[in-house]
């Protein structure tokens, strides 16, 4: 049993998507040895890491004896000699390997029998691949040896139904397309190739049984899905059959969280008598025979568990600012499922307007029609359970609602200012408090002109001076469009005429200053000379000086005048025909980054200017030097020159001397830890070989062909061992080899650098306003801090945590997200000066911003597998960005930008996993991401069969003759069209709705000719292969033309569930067919063609559903549809106990003086008797009928435990179950409790503040007599230095004799108490 439930529990995880649940992986065990036909004589154990490299392993023998091995380096396996296998080393054997946080998980148990015996393989089901209707299942079984023959063996068949020969130690039998005739009981044995007689023992039995055999039940919480804590909840899980075992599951934990329970006839319920926090969750049940046979599960149910209803978010669209007369909808969010909604304004005590948890999943909004001054106000929603719970009312935001005629006026600001300067453009943003749909710009100067923008940035050119002027903006919302806002404020652009011509003088008037200052220079060294002709040294100094002053202006001057300006610096290297001598001839080559380079100049030394050259087309120029004679050897770099600009300079290339190559440039990036790094060594000539030296090693660590004039050398995974000091060196390709010198050396020091942290979002990274989002980073080290990045700039951050010990995490909150809050996040963590990576980006969308888009399918939503199909989603702006979703995946699944305002997505080669709901948005990424709406889904088939559509009649397929009726033909697929059959007719209807998933056929004013069978199919545009199938079929009834039948039930219209109930109907004509009708059901319920002229309807084993309003009707074999009228009808109850009623007490369940309580019993069903019964009275109180009790309180009489039940009149001996106690108290109860808690709170209070006056009071007293005796000594000296002294005499320490300190006492101003 153990082993056939374990596989039921592996169903329900992957049927539920879980099977990518973290679990420790095992290593693996097996046997080698170098005796094939005896392997027993020399045995070898090896152990293997799954999945990481280890320096410890352990072997266990029967949970006592260990062995461990610790291999010279870290390596994935690990070997144990046992030799010949004597009775002593037989046992069972595990090992472990040694991982960060300790021993690993056991291996599968290696049971050793005696010599001679082959292992006992294990056998297990593979956990991908679940034991569903029509799937495969994996079996694995393995033998512990390699090169062994594996059966399988079925219980009940002499031969093996399968066998391999795996070139491991473990086969795998594959079970294809599971049936329930592949059940049973499974077993393996193994057996050595060279020795068929020689078999192992048999596994442990292993038994498939098929689950989701069953239909699924029906799951319900009673009294609701959200309740506090200590309260009680009652689960009712419901199937269709009886006699099965129930079985209760919650998500979150599914081994701990199992219950059981044997049914009720075909239902269980689950009882938590006292809830706790941690009863939340999604909850399901299923239900299976003896024989462990499953059904499917039933729905997800989610609990909540909770003493306070989360937070509630209300949004106004399409803008909280709303014009008289228009319409205004509330969408109210929240995060419970299952629970009503209901809207309060400020100031009032009633909700507005409700909304029934139906509403609330179809997303319906409250919605204020024509609205008026009077609605304007502050909303807030809350939550409305249909239960009684004690769970508070939670937080809440609020929207303020603002009625005017016409919207407020926006404000219009200019960037980077209100002046033009030359060449440049302004920017006007027009900006509101508000979503709005559109802005315009005015230009006051022009009456016909008028700019529209949606995000309300304007660009203003001033060409030809056209652009300056006096501008006001106004804004319109969404709806109703027509009505414009008041104009903003004027703000007026000035042209730059005034100060361009300023900033001209200015540039003129500083040239000319300079020109003379240069000149006057020039005439002192003049005046110098002449007046001194015997230079003395200090006249020397003098006349250096001015020189050196008059250097300083000129080159200041050639600054101002832009001639000398750096440009980036250009390649300088060397080539040579002769490759073994390279000295023999050389060329060097100048080579700038720019396209503009005029000229490029060759220095030497930094000093001599030997050689220019014009530039090539290919911006380049050359220099031939020759021979490297001694005159030529030293150190070259070279410049580019453009118009009144040159380059910085090139690298300098050192030519040292014949014999001995130029010496190369080495660098390298930061080196991390853990990561690739790349080491670059440039030469200088093109065709040299390349060397990596490590400081203190002889030998080149790294070796390099001849790859043009650079090297790159990798160390594929940076750690400590390759941190030092490198150099490289080039040399010639032939023998003997010519060298260059060493280049600089290099120093690699591991930039320590944690791995970047693990960064998500708990919720959809498509958001609506209010939404609450939050970031978790988290790293697996201890104590760190993190930051949270948007779009690159930091904009949170948390502290570290030194109490909790673990793993490092970080909770990033958006309680609710605004239009700005949508962008590119990531985060970082660091450690006092040592940061981390950072992490992944999330992008964060805010949807519901701009109109939704469209999408379709392109041939159409119907794809044979293996084709592709396409899906246009068509927006409305143009420049955005695209992503599309399917439906079930937190993540988009692809990513487009756009030009126009639609973007194609390919789905290539789909198969079946590709079905499903799609749908997409589109945003802009420069404006916080705001997006669209989300399209409407768009459901997408891979399938090589068109799905069976559905044909059902409106209001009924029995209809009154002249009456009318539409015929609707519904169906999954959308965006295609319908065809209606009817039975005998040549020719069909055709109905094309590309944007509905339903058809509708009208028949007006039904007659004989309209009666008969229908059926419909789709009716794609597109070609295609794929086949179409029928819907059912249809029989569309007239009625009217037969005299009406009569119907009874045998035994009565009241039965209790389980019994039988035969519906007669009673007609006047023979050889007719009897149709049986259930109010509510469109179709009928059956047809039957009775001898004569009545027809027995029998109702075995009825339920509660089978209750209802039954009629009959019948037509004539010879006419057929052209049916009587409906019988009169008939209702049926279906119980044994009637469910319990509800009682409750108006006003209030505490009596008042004088005051009478009512007491209202309230029941499901109609014509019904209520009794009250008061606790301790053996007699009912009261009979009523409409179940109200007036209760008094005379001589205290009426306080006290009440409950109440009801009978049918019909049925006057069938009682229903009480209802749940009502407990009534007098006015001396708690109330008067109530009251003297209060009064005992107030009185306490006074106390408190009357005792701390009176220590007050007492302080103060006691300094008085001092103070006054103080005072009196003074003689009339001044009051402030009297109390300056005596604060210095009560201050221990202080000094009183500095002047300073006297000096200071008499500027504080003390108040004296009085």
């Amino acid at each position: 049993m153990l082993w056939t439930f374990t596989l039921l529990l592996f169903c329900i995880r992957l049927s539920l998507g879980m099977t990518s649940m973290a679990m420790e992986s095992q290593p693996e065990l097996w046997i080698e040895s170098n005796y094939p036909q005896a392997p027993w004589e020399n045995i070898t154990l090896w152990c293997r890491s799954p999945s990481q490299i280890s320096s410890k392993f352990l072997l266990l023998k029967d949970k006592t004896q260990m062995t461990w091995v610790r291999p010279s380096y870290k390596t994935f396996q690990a070997s144990f000699f046992l030799g010949a296998l004597t009775e002593s080393k037989t046992g069972l054997y595990r090992c472990c390997y040694w991982k960060e946080t300790g021993w690993s998980k056991p291996s599968k148990i290696l049971e050793l029998e005696a010599p001679g015996q082959l292992p006992k393989p294990i056998f297990w089901i593979q956990a991908e691949t679940p034991p569903l209707p029509g799937c495969n299942v994996n079996i694995l079984c393995h033998g512990w040896l390699q090169d062994l023959v594996f059966m399988l063996f079925k219980e009940g068949y002499a031969e093996p139904v399968d066998y391999q020969v795996p070139t491991g130690t473990v086969a795998i039998f594959s079970i294809d397309n599971m049936t329930p005739d592949k059940e049973g009981v499974y077993i393996c044995r193994t057996h050595i190739q060279m020795l068929p007689t020689l078999w192992s023992e048999p596994s442990d039995p292993l038994k498939l049984v098929v689950a989701g055999l069953y239909p699924k039940p029906s799951l319900t919480a009673s009294p609701g899905p959200i309740m506090a804590p200590g309260e009680s909840l009652s689960l009712r899980c419901q199937g269709p059959i009886y006699g099965m075992t129930f079985a209760l599951m919650r998500l979150e934990d599914l081994e701990m969280s199992f219950y059981y329970k044997k049914p009720i006839k075909n239902e269980a319920y689950f009882f938590f008598p006292t809830l706790k926090i941690h009863d939340s969750g999604h909850y399901l049940c299923f239900y299976y025979d003896g024989s462990y046979r499953g059904s499917l599960l039933s729905d997800i149910l989610k609990i909540w568990v909770t003493d306070a209803f989360p937070k509630t978010w209300l949004l106004a669209r399409p803008s909280s600012v709303v014009p008289l007369g228009q319409n205004v909808s509330l969408r109210c969010h929240g995060s419970v499922d299952g629970v009503g909604l209901e809207l309060y304004k400020k100031g009032e005590e009633k909700p507005l307007q409700f909304l029934d948890a139906t509403s609330v999943s179809d997303n319906k909004p409250f919605l204020l029609r024509d609205v008026t001054h009077y609605d304007a106000g502050i909303y807030s929603c809350h939550y409305r359970p249909t239960w009684k719970t004690s769970i508070r009312t939670g937080a809440h935001n609020s929207v303020e609602l603002v009625v005017v005629a016409k919207p407020p006026k926006p404000s219009l600001s200019a960037w980077p200012s209100t002046l033009f300067k030359e060449g440049k453009i302004i920017t006007l943003q027009c900006r509101v408090s508000h979503p709005v749909l559109e802005f315009c710009l005015e230009w006051e100067e022009r009456t016909a002109f008028y700019t529209f923008s949606e995000d309300g940035d304007f660009i203003i050119t001033n060409i030809e001076g056209k652009g300056t002027g006096t501008y006001s903006c106004s804004s319109r919302v969404e709806a109703p469009p027509n009505i414009w806002s008041h104009r903003s404020k004027p703000l007026k652009l000035m042209g730059p005429a005034g100060f361009v011509t300023w900033n001209s003088i200015l540039n003129e008037a500083i040239r000319l200053s300079l020109v003379m200052q240069l000149v006057a220079l020039l005439l002192v060294l003049l005046w110098i000379r002449w007046k001194c002709r015997r230079l003395r040294i200090r006249q020397a100094w003098l006349l250096g000086t001015a020189q050196g002053v008059t250097m300083f202006f000129i080159v200041t001057a050639l600054l101002c005048c832009e001639i000398i300006m750096p440009t980036p610096k250009p390649e300088l290297w060397a080539e040579t025909n002769f490759p073994q001598a390279p000295w023999k001839n050389l060329t060097l080559w100048c080579r700038s980054p720019s396209g503009s380079t005029k000229e490029f100049v060759l220095l030497k030394d930094g000093t001599g200017w030997i050689a220019t050259r014009p530039a090539s087309e290919q911006v380049r120029a050359a220099f031939p030097l020759g021979a490297l004679t001694q005159g030529r050897r030293g150190s070259y770099h070279c410049h580019s020159w453009e118009e009144m600009a040159v380059s910085e300079p090139s690298e300098a290339l050192e030519l040292v001397g014949s014999d001995i190559l130029p010496k190369p440039v080495l660098s390298a990036s930061p080196p991390i830890r853990g990561k690739e790094l790349q080491i670059r060594c440039k030469g200088w000539l093109a065709g040299m070989e390349f060397a990596l030296y490590k400081e203190g090693e002889q030998e080149p660590v790294q070796q390099l062909g001849a790859v043009g004039r650079e090297a790159f050398f990798t160390i594929r995974r940076m750690e400590d061992k390759y941190e030092g000091n490198y150099s490289c060196r080039t040399h010639t390709t032939t023998l003997p080899f010519k060298w260059s010198e060493p280049s600089e050396p290099l120093e690699l020091v591991i930039k320590e650098m944690y791995p970047k942290p693990f960064f998500k979002t708990w919720a959809n990274s498509l958001v609506t306003l209010g939404t609450r989002v939050t970031f978790n980073c988290s790293t697996p080290l201890q104590h760190m801090s993190f930051i949270l990045y948007k779009d690159g700039s930091e904009i949170a951050s948390s502290d570290r945590s030194w109490a909790n010990p673990g793993a490092s995490t970080a909770h990033f909150l958006i309680i609710s997200v605004g239009i700005g809050d949508g962008g590119n996040y990531s985060c970082r963590y660091y450690d006092f000066d040592i940061w981390s990576e950072p992490s992944d980006a999330v992008e964060l969308v805010v949807t519901e911003f701009y109109p939704k888009p469209t999408l379709l399918a392109q041939p159409g939503p119907v794809v044979l597998p293996g084709k592709n199909v396409t899906l246009r989603c068509q927006g409305t702006l143009t420049g955005m960005r695209f992503a599309l979703l399917q439906e079930g995946s937190q993540a988009p699944l692809q990513f487009q930008s756009a030009t126009g305002s639609s973007a194609d997505f390919l789905l290539h080669t789909v198969g079946a996993e590709d079905s499903g709901n799609y749908s997409c948005i589109y945003y802009e990424t420069t404006m916080s991401n705001r997006g669209s709406y989300f399209s409407m889904p768009l459901m997408i088939w891979v399938t090589d069969t068109f799905p069976k559509p559905w044909l059902f009649a409106e209001p009924s397929s029995v209809v009154p003759m002249g009456q009318n009726v539409t015929l609707w033909c519904q169906g999954p697929v959308h965006g295609v069209g319908y065809i209606l059959h009817k039975e005998g007719e040549p020719t069909s209807r055709l109905l094309w709705r590309s944007t509905s998933i339903d058809g509708a056929f009208p028949i007006t004013n039904i007659s004989a000719a309209s009666i008969g069978r229908y059926s419909c199919c789709y009716h794609p545009d597109w070609t295609s292969s794929i086949k179409i199938q029928p819907s059912n079929t249809l029989e569309l009834m007239v009625t009217g033309l037969l005299p009406k039948p009569s119907l009874l039930a045998q035994p009565g219209s009241m039965v209790a569930p389980g019994e039988n109930v035969t519906l007669q109907c009673q007609g006047e004509l023979p050889d007719s067919t009897f149709v049986l009708l259930k109010e509510g059901i469109q179709a009928p319920l059956e047809h039957l063609r009775p001898r004569g002229d009545r027809a027995d309807f029998w109702m075995p084993v009825v339920r509660g559903e089978d209750s209802g309003i039954y009629s009959c009707i019948y037509y004539l074999d010879s006419a057929p549809f052209a049916a009587s009228n409906h019988s009169d009808s008939l209702e049926i109850w279906v119980t044994d106990k009637p469910p319990k009623p509800s009682l409750s007490a108006w006003p209030n369940t505490v009596f008042k003086l004088g005051k009478d309580i009512t007491l209202q019993c309230r029941g499901p069903l109609p014509g019904v008797e209520f009794v009250l019964e008061h606790e301790g009275e053996e007699a009912p109180q009261q009979f009523s009928e409409d179940g109200d009790f007036v209760i008094n309180n005379v001589e205290g009489k009426g306080i006290g435990n009440y409950s109440c039940s009801y009978r049918l009149q019909a049925s006057p001996d069938i009682w229903s179950e009480p209802s749940d106690p009502l407990e009534l108290v007098g006015a001396a109860g708690p109330t008067t409790q109530e009251c003297t808690v209060g009064n005992i709170v107030r009185s306490s209070l006074i106390v408190v503040v009357v005792v701390a006056l009176g220590v007050v009071l007492a302080v103060e007293w006691k300094k008085w007599p001092r103070l006054r005796t103080r005072g009196s000594e003074t003689d009339g000296r001044d009051q402030t230095i009297v109390l300056e002294e005596c604060n210095q005499e009560g201050e221990t320490g202080t000094t009183t004799n500095s002047p300073s300190s006297t000096s200071r006492g008499l500027s504080v101003d003390v108040p004296v108490p009085i």
